[in-house]
């Protein structure tokens, strides 16, 4: 048998992060995850997350960071925005952030095994971290005072707090049959990584079709050895692209034969990159937006894409888990354990909190759908004048920058900059 103070079901990057983050409050975790330990990177792998300075600053503060391969961490320092057949344009600048929170990029283009390596070399390095990797979960029975877990070798693990954080299929969720929202996006996400003519240049880049949007995200030259804080403006440059476009295009699209495909990307894009080339796979997974109607069922809490999921517009997907994940901490601590009045109330914080966070994001993605869908002259003028404006309005333009690298809202301590003179 396995006692334990928090078992966390999902080894992912959001349970991870929950995992290190409550260790170091002197928690005793177990994580449970079906996948293996640390992944070899060899080729670029096409999914990736634009990881924020918020996120960037809670896996530094977990020793996280500094386990990654960071010569695949491409730092992008602008965000190009605009609209096919439009003149609605506007670019982003890490110069647009105040000095306090300048750091000289917005963001950096990470593939999601490199976070998730980092993430278990540092767990692997707690004492207080016990990790089950290829491992399942048969069975849970959650009270008012302990769960208890039966995983499939056959062995009991008893906890104080569950945290599931197994991904937006969720078994735990399914288990516990916890009432979700559901919303079909209407439409389906195509990833892979291509090769660019043109470099990079370390910008970003959204541009929105008539179907939906399509990005094209910088990653590290697949000849680089540099670290990520170097420069990238090599020809040839390698982008992770996500293409959201309707079901049936999506399948038009990934029915094409790679030439035809290139083409037709290359043209998307308005050849901002010159000529584009396909270096993997294509994959495609349908959009759905899901909202866990409860986050906390007794003594079992849902954090991540167990708890929400939104549509990957603005990449903030990864970013708005680890979140979750890094804000456990400000809401419950060991002593809680033993007092299951103050941790019930901590846990409701949590839940609140959190909520809030997700419904403003899952709110304004709806919008930012809404407003560039349809191709109506009235509302392509209104985003063409409205991205004008603001690119020309300093204040507004600051804030929403803020808001994209995550340092606006309610921060957990973990996400805050560190103060270098305390």
């Amino acid at each position: 048998m396995i006692n334990t103070d928090v078992v966390i079901i999902g080894g992912g990057s959001v349970g991870l992060t929950a995992a290190l983050a409550l260790a170091k409050n002197d928690f005793k975790v177990t994580v449970i995850d079906q996948a293996s330990g640390v992944q070899p990177l060899e080729q670029p792998q096409s999914r990736v997350s634009a990881i924020s300075l918020a996120s960037q600053q809670v896996l530094t503060q977990l020793d996280a960071w500094q386990h990654m391969d960071l010569s695949r961490c491409l730092a992008y320092d602008t965000m190009h925005v605009w609209e096919k057949e439009s003149f609605a344009d506007i670019t982003f600048d890490a110069n647009d952030l105040n000095a306090q929170q300048s750091v000289g990029h917005l963001g950096h283009i990470i593939e999601n095994h490199n976070i998730r390596n980092g993430l278990l070399k540092a767990a692997q390095q707690q004492d207080n971290i016990t990790l089950l990797l290829e491992t399942g979960v048969t069975s849970i029975h959650n009270d008012d005072e302990q769960v208890l877990l039966t995983l499939n070798n056959g062995q009991p693990v008893i906890a104080k707090l569950c945290i599931a954080a197994d991904g937006a299929n969720s078994w735990v969720k399914q288990q516990l049959r916890i009432p979700t929202t559901f919303s079909d996006y209407d439409h389906h996400a195509i990833v892979a990584n291509i090769k660019t003519t043109e470099p990079h240049g370390q910008c970003a880049r959204q541009v929105f079709l008539p179907n939906g949007p399509l990005a094209l995200l910088p990653m590290y030259h697949s000849s680089s050895k540099t670290a990520s804080v170097t420069p990238n403006r090599e020809p040839g440059s390698i982008c992770s692209i996500v293409w959201s476009t309707e079901p049936q295009h999506a399948e038009q699209l990934m029915a094409m034969s790679d030439s035809d495909f290139n083409k037709a990307l290359t043209a998307a894009s308005d050849s901002v990159l010159g000529p584009l080339e396909l270096t993997t796979d294509r994959i495609k997974f349908p959009l759905t937006m899901r909202y866990a109607q409860t986050w906390l069922e007794q003594r079992v809490l849902f954090m991540g894409d167990a708890a929400h999921t939104i549509h990957p517009l603005a990449g903030l997907g990864m970013n708005l888990g680890l979140m979750d994940a890094a804000s456990i901490v400000d809401c419950i601590d060991l002593t809680d354990l033993q007092n299951p009045a103050k941790l019930q109330k901590g846990l409701r914080h949590f839940e609140r909190w959190r909520k809030a966070e997700a419904q403003t994001y899952i709110v304004a993605m709806a919008g930012l759908k809404n407003l560039f869908d349809g191709n109506h002259p009235i509302k392509k003028l209104i985003r063409g004048v409205g991205l004008k404006l603001t690119d020309k309005a300093g204040p507004i333009k600051r804030r929403i920058t803020e808001q994209a690298v995550g340092m606006q809202g309610e921060l957990p301590t973990l996400a805050k900059p560190v103060d270098p003179l305390r």
